[in-house]
């Protein structure tokens, strides 16, 4: 379907930048029951909504006339929630409404703010700005609200969210009361409901979303990985896809700081994206971005939201979203304007339930499967180079004369393994990793016995497999530790051994059997580096494992104590060891179970005794 007909200055703008045919969107705000009225428009990330307005407001701006006239006070005020989209706001619309000799101009935070309101006194027909500094130039008297005929709210939740809640208020009390108020948001929660009820006039309804259906042109991936394998399995991501653009997101800047040294040290074109970084910082990271000279992005959530890079094929996330709405902003991303994408969550065994959680929520369809290996990788990089255009471009003279000068001197084998190793050096090792395995399957059931029988003789093989070449030990000669992961946490021996060995400072050959009980781990390690392995543990114990000498050798998993919600707590005491010895007034009784529950009562009550 061709673009409804617009301004023909528009109109030459979309012409010339390729647009043939409108995004749902676009095609709903130029209906003409949306004709000159506020708008009230969710729309999924991605879908044009830039344009969208921007067309929306052409006939409150510029009437039947194709260009505007001398600029002077601004005729529209478009509001972003960061610094980058505004920006991004401001490049569409220069290029949209350049044919009618519009003047745009930012004003942002972290830009020169003298520079901003030369721009301002020198007239203008549009102003793109953050809610902060749009009200700092407002309170000053930098801005002239008073002919604005428009005002546009872009990605208004996601201002809300971000605390300018009162910074919108102020801005919209200043404009005149008869201008158009066009809103645009991803969600429509009570609170943007709220705002548009009080600021709008009989707004027009437009809602392109389909409820419980996930992003067509978003594949959605989770690769169940290690948790001490998760930077490996960006690098293997990064390398299987090769995506021109990829963005790999965390939660925190130390976080960002950490994997971009780590990807730059490997050889990726990587820049990263968080708060600490200055706006010049910031707008040298994205150019590079889109002029190909950086093809990886590593940024925190509030550093990349709204922002639009060309060619951006691929989403990583390297710390799950905190919610679903997150993870649909991250993964929206990619997949925009019709163009295809994949988002990908890595997903270790401690957080499995939580990825569960949230693409439920989202109601979004994920395929499970392990990360991408070494082999699987090289396996694409001979095919990428089977097809890539170089074998296609056209040859110029001088092009055969080197080729036969090359094969007067080298053989053609010669020639190809020379190929093969100068595409490879420009290319990352993949790194060697450890699929978790697949993913449980239905189990007919057993007798208890035979199945813990059946789990205690596999583990005890599996353990002794890993510890080169399983050699029986003496139990005099090893130490028993306990480890707060299991089977609910899909626990096994080969990604628990690499775990072991990193936290304890130990390798293979000083670990013995490894048993795994539902809620715990139990697992040998020589007497000789017993010491210095509890010494090491105890120091870099993290929130997600904590490994523990054990009481007592593999048996019946003990009930554990919750402390702070966490399923690594102290165990109960169990005897001298875990409290102390017996309370004074404790008995062994053997009176049966009444007596004993009476007995259990008093030990509890003596442990709150100062």
């Amino acid at each position: 379907m061709p673009f409804p007909k617009t301004n023909p200055s528009l109109e030459r703008a979309l012409s010339d930048r390729g647009y043939n045919d409108p995004t749902p969107v676009q095609a709903a705000v130029l209906q003409p029951d949306a004709l000159d009225r506020d708008l009230l428009v969710s729309a999924q990330t991605g879908s044009g909504k830039t344009v969208a307005y921007g067309l929306a407001m052409a006939s409150t701006l510029l009437g039947d006339s194709e260009r505007f006239e001398t600029p002077r006070e601004p005729l529209a005020l478009i509001i972003a929630p960061t610094r980058e989209l505004a920006l991004q706001v401001n490049r569409e619309l220069i290029w949209l409404y350049g044919p009618a000799g519009a003047r745009v101009v930012s004003c942002v935070g972290g830009m020169d703010v003298r520079r901003e309101q030369r721009a301002l006194d020198d007239g203008c027909h549009i102003v793109v700005g953050t809610p902060g500094r749009l009200r700092d130039h407002l309170e000053r008297g930098r801005l002239d609200t008073s002919k604005m005929r428009v005002v546009v709210l872009d990605e208004a939740d996601e201002m809300l969210d971000l605390g300018f809640r009162e910074d919108l208020e102020f801005i919209l009390d200043a404009t005149p009361e008869e201008r158009r108020t066009l809103l645009f948001s991803a969600t429509l929660p009570k609170n943007i409901v709220a705002l548009a009820r009080r600021y709008q006039r009989d707004a027009h309804r437009v809602d392109t979303l389909v409820e419980n259906e996930p992003h067509g042109d978003i594949e959605y991936r989770a690769l169940r990985i290690a948790p001490n394998e998760v930077e490996h399995a960006v690098v293997n991501v990064l390398r299987f896809y090769e995506s021109r653009g990829a963005m790999v997101f965390c939660h925190t800047r130390e976080a960002v700081r950490h994997l971009h040294a780590s990807l730059i040290e490997r050889g990726f074109a990587a820049v990263a994206l968080s708060g600490e970084l200055t706006q010049n910082e910031r707008s040298n990271a994205l150019q590079s971005l889109r002029d190909g000279r950086a093809r990886v992005c590593v940024a925190t959530d509030v550093a990349a939201r709204g922002i639009d890079l060309p060619d951006l094929g691929l989403v990583i996330h390297f710390d799950l979203p905190n919610d679903h709405e997150t993870l649909l902003h991250r993964s929206g991303r990619t997949g925009r304007a019709g163009r295809k994408g994949v988002c990908v969550m890595l997903v270790p065994y401690t957080r499995r339930r939580k990825a569960e959680r949230l693409v439920d929520m989202a109601g979004v369809d994920v395929t499970w499967a392990g990360p991408p290996s070494a082999d699987e990788i090289r396996l694409r990089d001979r095919d990428r180079l089977m097809q890539d255009p170089i074998f296609s471009e056209e040859t110029t003279e001088e092009d055969l004369a080197m080729a036969r000068a090359l094969l007067a001197q080298r053989s053609a084998e010669e020639i190809a393994n020379a190929l093969v190793r100068f595409h490879r050096a420009r290319l990352p090792e993949p790194e060697e990793i450890v699929d978790t395995g697949p993913d449980r399957e239905p189990r007919q059931r057993k007798d208890k016995r035979e199945r813990q029988e059946e789990r205690l003789r596999g583990f005890k093989d599996k353990g002794r497999d890993s510890s080169e070449g399983g050699f029986e030990r003496s139990s005099e000669d090893m130490v028993w530790f306990r480890m707060s992961v299991g089977r609910r946490n899909n626990a096994d021996p080969r990604w628990l051994l690499p775990i072991i060995c990193r936290l304890g400072h130990v390798t293979k050959k000083e670990i013995g059997s490894i048993k795994i009980f539902d809620r715990e781990t139990k697992f040998e390690i020589v007497k000789s580096h017993a010491p210095k392995f509890a010494s090491a543990v105890r120091k870099t114990n993290d929130e997600d494992i904590r490994i523990e000498p054990a009481d007592a050798g593999p048996g019946k998993l003990r009930d554990t104590k919750p402390r702070d919600g966490k399923p690594w707590d102290r165990p109960k005491g169990h005897g001298p060891k875990d409290r102390g010895g017996p309370p004074p007034h404790k008995k062994k009784d053997s009176r049966g179970p009444k007596d004993g529950k009476r007995a259990k009562t008093k030990e509890r009550s003596s442990d709150k005794r100062p």
